[in-house]
């Protein structure tokens, strides 16, 4: 089988396996919220209301029937594009709440990937350009430590020594109360402010974003450190940088020009599925700095047991995360021909 075809073959079984990984979160998430302590009409209605109203609640939000029933409509409703209507809030569909929420959380998962690739990169190859020094020890702890420390301790720790003590950063939220945000149709603030030349709303956006991207950058940052170290080594050690310095190619030109294309495949290889998972796992970072996302949007449905809204959100970042992964795999397949499927 030639590599065009094999490759194709891949490409095909993925599309095919896609729609089932996402039919087993779905189903997975729908049996694990009704399996776990809590009803929703006490949370709507409070444990004190009458039977009759708890009742009639339970009817009108169609969880009196059973399960099975419950699980046919739901996943009727998801082959018609339809993710269902908020418990919380009746009226609000799943698709308004992605629509206003997920444009925060994409902001935030970019400067943070940003952060995460310039700070993981620089810190590799300046650790694997200067093997058994300071330096290489250094890039080591950098790597468990990004590794090892929760994401919510670490953020609660930069915002009292930046927010509270030193008062350099605010504590929450992504814009003023007193101000008012951009306006645009992208729902990103700092290219709403870039579109509409408002660069006292875009210093404002920035201010705010700093803090929360440094964090969840940085802690990101250790996963492209490891890996440009390790490989960056391996690549110093082959023949032809041997060749390039027996020529007398200064060693710093050696490692950026030649050395450093080849160790970045695999961070090319991982940065998609990266910012995917960032898109998908970023409710910490969202619940400890107050960030008005949807991975908050989605800690506050779990926390009221909002099923329609838990399960939307899971089916939209599930595909998201399924259409990133093929996509990378193709990507890596044309960046290094090595590659046989």
């Amino acid at each position: 089988m030639s590599r065009s075809s094999a490759l194709r073959y891949y490409v095909f079984s993925r599309l095919l396996l896609a729609p089932l990984m996402i039919w087993t979160i779905t189903t997975l998430i729908f049996l694990l919220m009704r399996a776990t302590p809590g009803d929703p009409i006490d949370v709507l209605l409070g444990p004190r209301a009458p039977e009759t109203a708890k009742q009639d609640l339970r009817h009108t939000l169609g969880l009196d029937v059973p399960l099975w029933l419950q699980y046919l409509r739901y996943m009727g409703s998801l082959l018609q594009l339809d993710l269902g209507t908020s418990i919380a809030t009746q009226g609000e569909t799943v698709w308004q709440i992605i629509q206003a929420h997920f444009p925060a959380t994409v902001e935030l998962t970019v400067f943070s990937m940003t952060i995460a690739v310039l700070v993981g990169v620089g810190v590799g190859a300046l650790a694997a350009s200067k093997p058994n020094t300071g330096y290489d020890v250094g890039g080591r702890l950098f790597g468990i430590f990004t590794y090892a420390v929760p994401m919510y301790w670490f953020g609660m720790i930069l915002q009292l020594i930046f927010s509270v003590q030193l008062g350099w950063f605010p504590l929450g939220a992504r814009f003023p109360l007193s101000l008012s945000p951009p306006q645009g149709f992208t729902g990103l603030y700092v290219v709403d402010s870039l579109l509409s030349a408002d660069f006292s709303a875009l210093s404002v956006s920035l201010y705010y974003l700093a803090l929360p991207s440094l964090t969840q950058g940085v802690l990101i940052s250790g996963i492209f450190e490891r890996m440009v170290r390790v490989n960056l080594k391996q690549t110093l050690k082959s023949d032809y940088v041997e060749a390039a310095r027996a020529r007398g190619i200064p060693e710093r030109q050696i490692v950026v020009s030649h050395a450093l294309k080849n160790a970045l495949i695999p961070v090319i290889t991982i940065l998609g599925l990266t910012f995917a998972s960032l898109l998908a796992g970023v409710v910490l970072t969202e619940v400890t700095f107050s960030w008005p996302g949807l991975g908050s949007r989605f800690y506050d449905a779990i926390l009221k047991r909002d099923y329609p809204v838990v399960q939307g959100i899971m089916v939209f970042l599930s595909v998201i995360v399924a259409i990133a992964s093929i996509l990378i795999d193709i990507l890596n397949a044309y960046i290094d021909p090595r590659i046989r499927y």
